[in-house]
């Protein structure tokens, strides 16, 4: 992971000219999540998440089709 979490404010380790990102906002769930492939910001406002400002559909809980992958 290499990057420490705050409560409030991640602040990477390198020095970088973008400021530290807020991460408290009223009604709104925010999270950091840092993978091998890069950091992905979850946000959580009424009930719908969005991924990197993208809204996530939640799922049909319907199988996939024979054959699909």
């Amino acid at each position: 992971m290499g990057v420490p979490l705050f409560p409030e404010v991640l602040q990477p380790q390198e020095t970088s000219l973008q400021q530290p990102l807020p991460l408290a906002t009223e009604g709104v769930l925010r999270y950091v999540w840092e993978s091998r492939f890069g950091s992905m910001l979850i946000e959580v406002v009424d009930g719908v998440a969005y991924v990197n400002g993208g809204k996530v559909e939640p799922s049909t809980g319907a199988p996939p089709p024979p054959g699909a992958r």
